[in-house]
């Protein structure tokens, strides 16, 4: 049984419906931030799903099953459209979430590639992510299908991750790690690098470093705020009004560092955080 009849939802697209968004962890808020910038009357509903991160190193077949539960929960709060803000659930779960959500979805690697096919001048690209992103080939797969002159260099660098949920983005064992699983992809000369991961965005200044100027850093944030902005108003979901929308932070358990981080994250007050619990859904 799928996540959605279990969920026992309806659709409900009415503009005054907050955004949900989730994540294994704290790295979606970059997404949520985007989306604030993009959309300030959208209210959004941010799930993280801290108790079982990192997604990256789950298999295909778990990925889906807590990506289905976390759109289960969203669901039930009456959200009226989803971001994927994980590029490994994105890559693994969005085309069956796709089919079985009665709301609108959007996943994070799309407007990724597509951020990069514009960014790119000589045709290398380099791509970092979870092991569970790059092993999927979803970056690699669309970025060919759309050139398939492209020369890709994709490397997985999971220990980034944990750099940033611990806070360790100036730590110089941040940049040792960075250098490390960095020289192969600078040495194949790419002119555009992925940031397939939404936590990497915090470690961009160090990246820049070890990369240089003159390689175009891709995060997906942006353009997938682009994205819905532009589903929302074609189909005439957009919030409107004066009023500055809200924004609720759910988790499903509070690291201790958490404060600290999603302020960084979100470039704002935190706002008022919950812990909860998903459902178990049957399969």
């Amino acid at each position: 049984m799928s996540v959605i009849s279990d969920a026992a939802v309806k659709r409900n697209s009415g503009a005054t419906l907050p955004l949900g968004v989730f994540d294994s962890g704290v790295g979606g808020l970059t997404v949520a931030r985007a989306i604030r910038e993009a959309l300030p009357q959208e209210s959004i509903l941010y799930l993280g799903d801290t108790a079982r991160v990192p997604y990256g190193n789950k298999s295909p077949e778990t990925v889906l099953r807590y990506a289905r539960e976390d759109c289960a929960f969203l669901l039930s709060r009456g959200v009226k459209a989803i971001v994927v803000a994980c590029n490994t659930a994105s890559a693994h779960a969005l085309p069956a979430l796709q089919q079985e959500v009665p709301v609108p979805i959007f996943g994070v690697v799309e407007p990724g590639v597509a951020a990069a096919l514009a960014a790119t001048r000589s045709g290398r690209i380099g791509i970092i992510g979870t092991q569970g992103t790059i092993g999927s080939g979803a970056y690699q797969e669309r970025l060919l299908r759309s050139r398939p002159d492209l020369i890709l260099h994709a490397c997985a660098t999971p220990l980034l991750v944990p750099l940033v949920e611990e806070d360790w983005v100036g730590h110089v064992a941040a940049r040792l790690v960075l250098e490390e699983y960095l020289a192969p992809i600078r040495a194949e000369g790419v002119d555009t690098l992925v940031l397939g991961c939404t936590h990497y965005p915090l470690l961009r200044e160090a990246i820049r470093g070890v990369m240089g100027a003159g390689v175009a850093l891709v995060d997906s944030a942006e353009s997938c705020a682009a994205t819905l902005h532009k589903h929302l108003e074609e189909t005439g979901a957009l919030a409107v009004g004066g009023a500055s929308g809200t924004i609720e932070i759910c988790l499903t358990d509070r690291p201790s560092n958490f404060a600290n981080i999603a302020q960084r994250f979100l470039a704002t007050d935190l706002p008022p955080v919950q812990v909860v619990t998903l459902p178990t859904l049957s399969h």
